[in-house]
């Protein structure tokens, strides 16, 4: 299974993902599911990938050889506005699926993929749209500021808790490791190395890439401080009436059962 992410921020983009890849319990590999594309220099995308790895390397290499071999046709290289990049991602992602749909079904194996495409082009603002199976997609939002695919549901309460679109980049890229490491505390599909982009608005550049192995020391400390920090508030609950009387707040008496 895999678990990626992208934050949405007025600052502008973060992107993180996971690299676990697995084909049974007795057979996990890892992948890079991030994907960098500087096909010009007024432009660049990020593209975060989840689902049936031979169709997302596919993908990917289609949209390579377009920019490598441009036929007229649109490309990374030629489109003028970001939601025009991911109706382009669609139609390849699409176009593979349904040249293997056919047999891949007949041996019970699902071709589908999920993919999520973030960036700028020169004059545009920058933005993050999550790329359905079926080619059609949805952007990120001040209200919604982020995008997740794959193993998605254990690295939400997170978000939902803490992202605001206000916050500062170093800060998403800091929630973006929390989300991921709190995947892999509940399901064993998702796991390190973990990838991680920052792409500031309007720089056309990516800032920052990382890749964090289970055992990095930045991570390592990440994790500690923040369960130690949920443990903490945790225990500054406040208390039930009936509890000894101490300096912590109380919670109000209710009605009887």
């Amino acid at each position: 299974m895999t678990y990626c992410l992208g934050l949405a921020l007025e600052q502008g983009l973060v992107f993180a993902s996971d690299s676990r890849t697995n084909a049974g319990v007795d057979y996990v590999t890892t992948y890079s599911k991030m994907h960098i594309f500087k096909p010009a220099a007024d432009r660049v995308f990020v593209i975060l990938s989840a689902g049936n790895l031979g169709t997302t390397q596919e993908v990917m290499n289609h949209i390579q050889r377009d920019l490598d071999y441009p036929s007229g046709t649109p490309n990374l290289a030629s489109v003028r506005y970001l939601f025009e990049a991911a109706e382009y991602v669609g139609q390849v992602s699409v176009a593979i699926q349904r040249e293997h749909g056919k047999a891949l079904s007949q041996s019970g194996v699902s071709g589908e993929t999920t993919l999520v495409i973030g960036g700028q082009i020169k004059g545009q603002p920058h933005g993050l749209a999550m790329i359905y199976p079926q080619g059609n997609y949805i952007t990120a939002s001040p209200e919604t500021p982020f995008l997740q695919i794959g193993e998605s549901k254990y690295g939400k309460p997170a978000l939902d808790r803490i992202v605001s679109p206000q916050m500062s980049l170093d800060d998403g890229a800091r929630l973006t490791l929390v989300s991921l490491d709190g995947t892999t505390r509940s399901n064993i599909t998702v796991g390190p190395p973990f990838e991680l982009a920052i792409y500031p608005k309007d720089s056309l550049e990516i800032s920052h890439r990382c890749k964090f192995d289970a055992e990095d020391p930045r991570l390592k400390m990440l994790r500690e401080s923040w369960n130690a920090g949920i443990r903490t508030a945790f225990e500054q609950l406040p208390k039930f009436e009936w509890e000894p009387a101490d300096q912590a707040p109380r919670l109000p008496a209710g009605p009887a059962a």
